[in-house]
């Protein structure tokens, strides 16, 4: 028999009979002594309570009458662990509620309710009433050291959700450990400044590697994408401010975003301008920047009108999976066609890259994951310097060429066929570093005053909604993985709105792109294991004392394109992770969500297929990896109103904005559970007033909150 048994022995008096007595007093002496079990199993709890009927349904709420009244407000956030410790029998209730909730994600669990594994040892619930409760109750005091061993302990390190009662994996899911939370600062501020600009050196790649796309496609001169760089520093430090303490507040960077990169290049590729030559960077420019502008006052109006929030109702993670994935997955046109141009710098690129986040993971040098945290700079500067050795070595030396390029060669029949080889392998290729000035402080409409078409500015709108859908995935994910509360609707509004006025600012500067929130950034959280606003704040200070350096954005400008490409590659590869990394709030077995993300996503990249086959002459024009942002002026959409053609024949063409409607029709249409879609449960402003953590979390700064004339906005 085994221990835990539930027999009584004072039930013995209740016997008939002394002979009835005797009997079970000699069945008593062969009943083993109650001993705690060692080998409990969570799915068994959760089985037990099913059948006792004590949780009546898959929501982790019970039949007793007093369970909501005892859990007050930690029912209203799935996630959080509650922290009263009762008696016997409110513990019983709480225990009941954990084992039928991921106290992480704060969703039902269904799929091992009533598996073989939880049907038998019925005994395992004493447990919980005796030893797991002084475990619990010391859960958060113990180090992360002494959890389990230090294989547990790494993995937990590494963002792996272990369970947490014993080494046979008895307990609950724990959360991820940070080092410093959202309210937390290092004891002294050297490390303040280490882990604030460790959050942008991980996000390298993604924060100055758009220039290295936009200006050559514009035309401009190395000294045009020096000045891009820098503009775009500038303004990562000033919006990423402005996000930390007037926006969500979450630690999320915000940066010139991939989303309104597809759109850019659609702009760049039309034929207005294809056959300029005088001022064409600075043509294109002005017009993208009265494009954002407009772009960035509709998610203005959006996030500030409360339109947001009535929105918010119908996006969910079936939705935003399929959206973001499809801002990666609109690069791959792209990505390799032009990083093989020199497959000797692109291939190591890519290979050190998988080799530091996938192979090396685990490898910590002085405590830090580096290679995990600066896989990107880490990987370019090596191969950078391999091609640097490539130069000097004279590995793209021809005879009779110069590698001053184009300009010694155009007159050169030997070295036409190397000229291209040349500009994108050769470390010295730019000329920025002569051309540029040691400080340069970008300033407002420094191209030039912007132009405002209603082609592009259609674009722009539809953009920006898309960039609204992918920011507030990132908000829900973030508020999870910092093991906050998740924010309320209008925290989430009034981040989308601060978003627009970031983005407002990014076309009054001219960087070429609009500004939000970088899904890449839960990665480098994840990683990094802080979220501190305040050292976020303290990296984006020195940010923009960068921006004013020009001999920095120089040598950033010189990087040989086919590296830039490559890590490109690598960045889109992660936001198609990134985004449907969101299906693990939903049932993603469910046929209902399977179909509709496949069906946005595989629609989502045929449809603009379709629509970039009408455009005989761009083949002519425009090299092999622009031919996809090439559709808008010669579309199947003809209306015989120019502007309106340019502007839908755009929009068609765009992967993820018809990934987005797509998925946004589909998911709102198509009958499903809440479970099944996961959709996006938000706190609500009352347990926002009445919580003070909260409101340390989420609301604005007193002053500010004051000038508004709110309490807790």
């Amino acid at each position: 028999m085994e221990s835990g048994s539930g027999l009584d022995p004072s039930n013995k008096s209740k016997g008939s009979g002394n002979g009835g007595e005797g009997k079970f007093g000699a069945f008593l002496k062969r009943v083993e002594p109650f001993l705690p079990r060692k080998d409990l199993n969570p799915l068994e709890l959760r089985s037990w309570a099913k059948k006792t009927g004590f949780v009546s349904d898959y929501t982790g709420e019970t039949s007793s009458t007093s369970t909501g009244d005892k859990l007050g407000e930690s029912s209203s956030s799935g996630y959080d662990l509650p922290k009263g410790r009762g008696d016997d029998g409110q513990t019983d209730q709480v225990s009941s509620r954990q084992t039928d909730r991921e106290p992480i994600l704060g969703r039902s669990r269904r799929s091992d309710i009533g598996s073989d594994s939880s049907r038998s040892k019925p005994g395992s619930i004493v447990e919980e009433r005796g030893s797991n409760r002084n475990e619990d109750r010391n859960a958060d005091e113990t180090p992360l050291e002494n959890e389990g061993g230090g294989k547990r302990s790494r993995d937990l390190e590494n963002g792996c959700y272990y369970p947490g009662g014993g080494e046979d994996g008895g307990g609950w899911a724990k959360p991820i450990v940070m080092k410093y939370g959202l309210r937390d600062n290092p004891p002294t501020f050297v490390p303040l400044i280490y882990y604030g600009l460790q959050h942008y050196l991980s996000l390298a790649g993604s924060l100055v590697f758009i220039p290295l796309v936009i200006v050559p496609a514009m035309d401009g001169s190395d000294k045009d994408t020096a000045a891009v760089i820098s503009t775009m520093l500038l303004l990562t430090g000033i919006t990423t401010i402005l996000h930390c303490y007037f926006g969500t507040r979450l630690p999320l960077v915000q940066g010139s975003s991939f989303a309104y990169l597809a759109p850019a290049l659609v702009v760049i590729n039309s034929e207005e301008f294809r056959n300029l030559t005088d001022h064409k960077f600075r043509e294109i420019m002005r017009e993208l920047q009265g494009a954002i502008i407009v772009g960035s006052l509709f998610q203005c109006i959006l996030g500030s009108t409360g339109l947001m929030s009535l929105l918010l109702r119908f996006i969910n993670p079936v939705v935003v999976a399929p959206t973001v994935a499809a801002v990666g997955l609109a690069f791959f046109s792209y990505g390799f066609p032009q990083a093989g141009t020199c497959v000797e710098i692109s291939v190591p690129v890519i290979v050190l890259l998988l080799i530091c986040t996938l192979y090396l993971r685990g490898v910590s040098i002085f405590g830090h994951r580096i290679f995990r945290i600066y896989a990107v700079p880490l990987s370019a500067l090596i191969v950078w310097t391999y091609a640097l050795f490539l130069t000097v070595g004279g590995a793209y030396d021809y005879k009779g060429c110069n590698a001053d390029i184009p300009s010694s060669n155009i007159l050169i029949n030997e070295c036409k066929k190397h000229a291209y080889t040349m500009k994108h392998c050769r470390t010295d290729a730019s000329n920025a570093w002569t051309t540029s000035p040691w400080v340069r402080i970008p300033y407002p409409f420094q191209w030039g005053f912007p132009n405002f078409n209603m082609r592009t500015c259609i674009i722009m709108i539809f953009v920006s909604l898309v960039a609204s859908v992918d920011s507030v995935g990132t908000y829900y994910a973030t508020s999870m993985l910092v093991n906050a509360k998740r924010p309320t609707r209008g925290v989430v509004s009034r981040g989308v709105a601060l978003e627009g006025f970031c983005s407002l600012l990014a076309g009054i500067w001219g960087s070429g792109t609009g500004s939000t929130t970088l899904t890449e950034n839960i990665h480098t959280i994840n990683i990094t294991k802080v979220a501190s606003r305040k050292a976020l704040a303290i990296g984006a200070i020195f940010l923009i004392f960068f921006s004013f350096v020009g001999k920095l954005g120089a040598i950033l400008a010189s990087i040989p394109q086919a590296l830039a490409a490559s890590v490109l590659c690598f960045i889109w590869a992660l936001t198609v992770a990134l985004g449907l990394s969101n299906l693990r709030y939903t049932q993603t077995a469910s046929f209902r969500n399977i179909t509709i993300v496949g069906v946005s996503l595989f629609l989502g990249l045929s449809i603009p297929a379709y629509f970039q086959q009408y455009q005989p002459l761009s083949t002519l024009i425009l090299p092999s990896y622009y031919l996809s942002f090439g559709a808008a002026s010669s579309g199947p959409f003809q209306t015989g109103i120019m502007q309106l053609d340019f502007a839908m024949n755009a929009v068609m063409s765009l992967n993820m904005v018809v990934t987005f409607l797509l998925a946004f029709v589909l998911d709102n249409t198509v009958p499903g559970s809440k479970e099944e879609r996961g959709v996006y449960v938000w706190s609500r402003a009352e347990d926002m007033e009445m919580d003070s953590a909260m409101q340390a979390d989420y609301s604005l700064p007193r002053r500010v909150a004051q000038f508004f004339g709110c309490r807790c906005c």
